[in-house]
C-alpha cells in the first residue's frame, strides 16, 4: 500500500492558490457569480467551493477519485442554480487532480503558469480612441463643447437592394455625406424613420 501522501505547508499554500486560479478561470462559475444566479451570496458560495475542494484534497483519508471531485463541483454549481452540461466540470476536476499530483511532488509549474496567465489577462477595450496629434491641447476644449470626439467608428458598406418589392417603392435616395476639412463626414438626419403607412 502506498504511504500517506500529504502536501507540505508550502505546497498546501500554493495548491490553495492554484484552486482559486482554476476556479476563477472557469467561465460557468464566473457567470453564475457575476450574475448572482445563486442569490446575493453567490460569491460566498464560490469561495466555499474553493475551500471545500481544498479540504477534500487535504483532509480525505481515503483514495481520491475524480468522480467524487466532480460531484463536489456539480453540487456547488447546483447551489448557484446552474446546470453544467458542457463538460467543464470534468475539465476543471481533471485540472485540479493534475495540479494536486504536481504539488505533491513539489512541482508548482501548473500553478505558476496560471499565475502568469492571470497577470497577462487584461481586458481589451471595445472602443479605441485614436490620437493623431498629442500637441492639439487647444482643440480639446472645442471637442467638449460641440460634443464630438476622436472615437473611431466603423461605417458599414452600402448593400445592394436585392428585394424586388423594395425596388418599386419610391423611397428617396440619401444624399452623399459631405467631408469637412478635418476628415469628418457630415451626415444628415434620417428621414422617413418610423413613418407609418
Amino acid at each position: 500500500m502506498e504511504g500517506e501522501r500529504k502536501l507540505s505547508a508550502e505546497a498546501a499554500a500554493i495548491f490553495r492558490e492554484g484552486i482559486g486560479l482554476v476556479l476563477s478561470r472557469w467561465s460557468a462559475l464566473q457567470l453564475a457569480v457575476d450574475n448572482e444566479w445563486g442569490g446575493r451570496g453567490s460569491r460566498q458560495k464560490a469561495e466555499q467551493l474553493a475551500a471545500d475542494a481544498f479540504s477534500w484534497f487535504t483532509q480525505s483519508a481515503e483514495i481520491l477519485y475524480i468522480d467524487d471531485l466532480e460531484d463536489i463541483l456539480n453540487e456547488a454549481m447546483i447551489s448557484l442554480n446552474t446546470m453544467i452540461e458542457d463538460g467543464s466540470i470534468e475539465e476543471v476536476a481533471e485540472k485540479l487532480m493534475f495540479m494536486y499530483e504536481d504539488c505533491l511532488t513539489g512541482n508548482f509549474n501548473s500553478v505558476e503558469s496560471l499565475r502568469d496567465a492571470n497577470h497577462r489577462r487584461v481586458a481589451i477595450p471595445h472602443v479605441r480612441q485614436e490620437n493623431e496629434d498629442d500637441d492639439d491641447d487647444d482643440d480639446d476644449d472645442n471637442e467638449e463643447t460641440d460634443g464630438s470626439s476622436n472615437m473611431m467608428v466603423d461605417t458599414p458598406e452600402s448593400q445592394p437592394n436585392l428585394d424586388p418589392a423594395d425596388a418599386t417603392s419610391s423611397k428617396p435616395t440619401p444624399k452623399p455625406a459631405a467631408k469637412t476639412e478635418d476628415g469628418w463626414e457630415v451626415v444628415g438626419p434620417r428621414r422617413n424613420r418610423g413613418k407609418r403607412n
